[in-house]
């Protein structure tokens, strides 16, 4: 009897956080990098999802339909808010296996050694059953039904298999899920049938983490992964767990920020987006130098992430004050130097990385960032089970933080972001675009709650970019936006990049207070959409 009264509450506890009795919005909206997925998730909501299980089935649906951007392989991070307030966050991040072993030896970028535990399951599984409304069976079927008929690959997706073809050919599996049969890439208007990847998905959702982590898919992963040199073990995969994220909390423009500690980025999102609001921004000009500025400036805390006391002096507002002040107080002075490094911003774009976001009539909102790291990861698919695994060792995810010992998890530049008023989602946005994430997100942010614009013409506004390098500042959509002469002569080092998702591509919900229901924008440098349900 006691057991049947503890399920009993849990089951109420669960649906209370779900649903929070009626609807508080007229509508709930989805955001994401391929239509396919938004529709979905929209889906969902029309069976009774909500946000959460509209979440879980689009991240599950990009497994399939974007394989080169992020999968079942791969590591997620994820922040939410649950419609009775709470702000929480998980951490799917790949991890290291306990057999791995740092050597003098330079690892690989890619292949077998690079291959760390994956997440992104642990981290779905773990947000949906703390947090959804429907069975995993109907949240995955959108995935599996795609993965089972077929889809036919964007050109964006065509051109990121053609750029890793050569590499593709060392594995076999990844040759028979990627390439045709004379070792091809796939063209224009290809239908991708994952029968496979199918199979591995439905047992997910008849088994939940264990049909992953443990079972049949484990065995495969294993036994494919060490016979050609890799680290991973059963009990790697057996007592891999998806983990609470430390959710960190400053301020922007009297609103609140909210984003996530390592490994994720969130103390640099906030620093960074905190320095923006010290400064004095009256034009275009401004915004490039000054912005960028800051970028740099808060860049440059990146290696003092893991220090509890660093941590504490990136988010204050004093450090973010000091900061803008010493930009404001030299930026007018800066002259053109020659040394500055300059790189070659195509060899630095990497097209990488998947974020959704969602919201529905409840309250409820997730942001959720997920990868497998560089386009199409490792390069390495288990033939049978037909998903990429992520880089996880390596000199990929070795730079500010880095990760060389047994457990440790891989630090990123992700940062999914809420932005709230009276403990009322106002905002909730994330990126790809690798070391552009955080730059991304925050200028966005600025342009919509600073400078007032609607959230898709902050999304389409020039971004800028400042590391070591030039500045960078944004001209694409074949929009010459500024006149060089007059607002970036020779002496501010500025160079105008066209290449479409360079600084980041974001995928963006907002809550229209006026008429009390979520507007979403998907960035028009990606092939994402918007789906509504009311």
């Amino acid at each position: 009897m006691l057991n049947t009264l503890k399920t009993f509450w849990l089951i109420l506890a669960i649906l209370t956080i779900g649903c929070s009795g009626s609807s508080k919005y007229s509508n709930s909206i989805i955001s994401s990098p391929h239509p396919l997925a938004s529709e979905a998730g929209k889906l969902i909501f029309s069976k009774g999802g909500n946000a959460f299980d509209a979440a879980v089935a689009a991240s599950f649906t990009l497994s399939v339909v974007e394989p080169s951007m992020s999968g079942i392989g791969g590591r997620l991070q994820v922040i939410y808010k649950q419609a009775n307030g709470n702000i929480l966050g998980i951490d799917g991040t790949t991890q290291i296996p306990q057999s791995f072993e740092d050597s003098d030896q330079e690892l690989p970028s890619f292949g077998y050694k690079t291959i760390g535990i994956p997440g992104v399951v642990a981290g779905l599984i773990k947000l949906h059953e703390e947090n959804g409304n429907l069975d995993l069976k109907t949240v995955m079927q959108p995935a599996i039904k795609i993965a089972e008929e077929g889809f036919v690959v964007l050109p964006g997706g065509i051109k990121r298999f053609q750029s890793e073809k050569e590499k593709l050919k060392l594995f076999e599996g990844s040759s028979f899920y990627f390439l045709d049969s004379i070792g091809e890439s796939y063209k224009d208007g290809h239908l991708l049938v994952q029968k496979d990847l199918a199979n591995t998905l439905r047992i997910i959702s008849e088994n939940g983490k264990k049909g992953f982590y443990e079972g049949k898919i484990a065995q495969k992963i294993v036994d494919d992964i060490q016979s050609n040199g890799g680290f991973i073990s059963l009990d790697d995969l057996k007592n891999y767990k998806a983990l609470e994220s430390e959710v960190l909390t400053g301020e922007f423009n009297d609103y609140q920020i909210h984003t996530l500690n390592l490994p994720s980025y969130g103390s640099i999102t906030i620093n960074m987006i905190q320095t923006f609001d010290n400064l004095s921004i009256n034009d275009e000009k401004d915004w490039t130098i000054k912005v960028s500025s800051a970028v740099e400036e808060s860049y440059r805390y990146r290696p003092y992430q893991s220090n509890i006391d660093s941590v504490r002096s990136i988010l204050s507002k004093e450090t973010a004050k000091r900061i803008a002040d010493k930009i404001e107080s030299t930026n007018m002075v800066i002259t053109y130097n020659n040394e500055v490094k300059k790189f070659d911003y195509q060899d630095i774009a990497l097209d990488h990385t998947a974020h959704l976001t969602t919201s529905d009539k409840y309250g409820n909102v997730v942001s959720l960032t997920q990868t497998l790291g560089p386009n199409m990861g490792s390069k390495v698919a288990t033939k049978g089970l037909g998903f990429l695994y992520a880089v996880t060792m390596g000199p990929y995810l070795g730079g500010y933080l880095g990760q060389d010992k047994p457990g440790d998890r891989s630090s990123s530049h992700i940062s999914p972001t809420l932005f709230t008023d009276n403990n009322e989602v106002i905002l909730a946005l994330g990126a790809a675009g690798g070391n552009k994430i955080p730059v991304a997100i925050n200028q966005v942010a600025y342009r919509y709650l600073k400078q007032n614009l609607k959230l898709y013409d902050a999304l389409i506004m020039p971004r800028t970019y400042m590391f070591e390098s030039p500045r960078y500042v944004e001209a694409h959509l074949g929009i010459d936006r500024f006149n060089d002469d007059i607002y970036y002569p020779e002496f501010f080092n500025v160079e105008k990049i066209r290449q479409e998702g360079y600084f980041g591509r974001v995928h963006a919900v907002a809550l229209d207070t006026l008429n009390n229901k979520w507007i979403g924008a998907a960035d028009p440098d990606w092939e994402g959409s918007v789906s509504e349900f009311e």
